[in-house]
């Protein structure tokens, strides 16, 4: 599809509106983006998503998308229930409200260089890693119920989370709408023993430093400085979240059918936003939403305990301070263009600009922080959100570097001992990972080239560059 792109604007292309497109595809990106294999895919996913009932103003696709369930992953799409207008399991993801949190430190890569090996163990020995890992922490079904209830508020209120993190966390790190009763017993087995703990995959705790800063004012506002050492998190609601999609798929499947929707993609299944159907599953996405903000809680407190075991000094006197943390796989309610609208974010960051009254007073004046992680071999970003996402994307930016080669493709290209050894040997970045297999998956070749994408976002004034950050240690599932 990539040759019925039609250029429309800084690093923005129009995908027409054609057949039973309600509106057109708009996609973010550069002609080398676009040349990844499997593009036509995802554009193709673009297309499909404009067939949904209620859908305003356009498909939207930012530069990391690739090809993903039924929306493309780095799509955006938001939904007008006076329209008709539906939500979908698929325009979520099975990992609900994966996300990212960002940790600065008062300390200075000086400080942690002679170190640096001795806190990537500590923190992969206390962060349980991989596929079926378990936390330390188990849960009780009452203390479960809370967690789907309260979020990252749960953790505040049990002394694992300082108070003042949870001012930082989006949405305040709970959603209002989360109905614990329509998560089912499977789901909360699954999640029982995993509050705390990193997924598989491209899920990682990483120690970074703060390599250089673009915007002097934004990152004042957010507390960063070159040389800084940093930690970024990226994790959602493990089992629980991946259950909770599943569970409620054929329920919104039937409600497709009850409805009348011609789907063009049976993983585009969808119930209008005024269904029970649709109630229930946004009631069971938002408490797996919560579930992900009290598990990257966890793993917070988990860090800090990592950190004081190795300086030997309060993490507080580290000054281990929560910068923000946001989801990029959600769906929610939302004001845009004076309409409330369902927006849906697959693979994409919430990104509202200076003023908006959704973001921490402290941010208010610069923009919502944007956290952009990248590959482990070569630097994540910090962005602030500007003005134009909110007229153009619904408040959204990027959220990764998107990847360039399927997992299985990478396992077979790349060796992940040479690997593991190469980062180490040529650019002093320490990997732990859970299992070999997992680094040769999300080597650095597997993935696009974050800073393309992140200049994409900035010259398209969806998002300001703020500060890159280089990773100096990886833990792995």
């Amino acid at each position: 599809m990539r040759e019925q792109l039609r250029p429309a604007g800084e690093g923005v292309f129009e995908l027409p509106q054609q057949g039973d497109m309600r509106v057109p595809g708009r996609i973010y990106s550069t002609p080398e983006l676009l040349a990844h294999p499997g593009m036509d895919s995802a554009l193709q996913q673009v297309a499909n998503v404009a067939t949904l009932p209620g859908i305003v103003d356009a498909s939207l696709a930012m530069p990391d998308i690739h090809w993903g369930y039924g929306f493309p992953i780095g799509g955006v799409a938001a939904f007008d229930p006076a329209e008709g207008g539906v939500v979908s399991p698929g325009g979520v993801g099975f990992d609900i409200n994966c996300g990212v949190r960002l940790l600065r430190t008062d300390l200075e890569l000086g400080d942690v260089q002679p170190r640096q090996r001795e806190l990537v163990d500590e923190l992969f020995k206390r962060v349980p890693s991989g596929l079926g890992s378990k936390s330390p922490l188990a849960l009780s079904n009452r203390e479960l119920d809370s967690v789907l209830e309260r979020g990252a508020q749960w953790a505040a209120e049990e002394g694992y989370l300082w108070d003042r993190d949870v001012e930082v966390l989006e949405e305040r790190g709970a959603l209002d709408v989360a109905q614990p009763e329509q998560v089912s017993d499977f789901a909360r087995k699954r999640g029982r023993k995993q509050v705390g703990s990193l997924g598989s995959g491209n899920h990682f705790l990483e120690l970074q430093v703060v390599e250089e800063i673009f915007d002097d004012a934004a990152a004042k506002a957010f507390g960063l400085r070159e040389g800084q050492v940093a930690v970024m998190m990226h994790t959602g609601s493990r089992g629980c979240g991946h259950q909770v999609c599943q569970d409620h798929l054929e329920c919104v499947m039937d409600a497709s059918k009850d409805a009348g929707i011609e789907l063009a993609d049976r993983q585009l299944a969808c119930a209008p936003l005024e269904s029970q159907a649709a109630r229930n599953y946004v009631g069971a996405m938002s408490a797996a939403a919560n579930y992900a903000w009290a598990n990257r809680s966890m793993i917070t407190h988990f860090t800090r305990q990592a950190f004081t075991q190795v300086f030997g000094t309060e993490a507080e006197s580290l000054g281990l301070e929560t910068v923000y943390d946001v989801a990029h796989n959600i769906a929610k309610l939302e004001q845009h263009g004076g309409r409330e609208v369902c927006v849906h974010r697959k693979g994409a960051t919430r990104a509202f600009p200076p003023g908006s009254d959704e973001i921490p007073a402290q941010y208010r004046d610069v923009g919502q922080p944007v956290l952009v992680p990248g590959d482990m071999g070569s630097a994540s970003w910090v962005l602030a959100g500007a003005e134009g996402a909110m007229r153009d994307t619904f408040g959204s930016a990027c959220h990764g570097a998107g990847r360039a080669m399927g997992r299985k493709a990478a396992a077979r290209k790349f060796d992940s001992k040479r690997l593991i050894r190469d980062l180490w040997q040529k650019q002093r970045i320490y990997v732990r990972a859970r299992s070999p297999r997992v680094a040769a998956e999300e080597a650095p070749g597997a993935y696009k080239d974050v800073s393309q994408v992140v200049e994409v976002c900035h010259q398209a004034g969806l998002a300001r560059k703020v500060a890159r950050m280089r990773p100096l240690g990886v833990v792995k599932g």
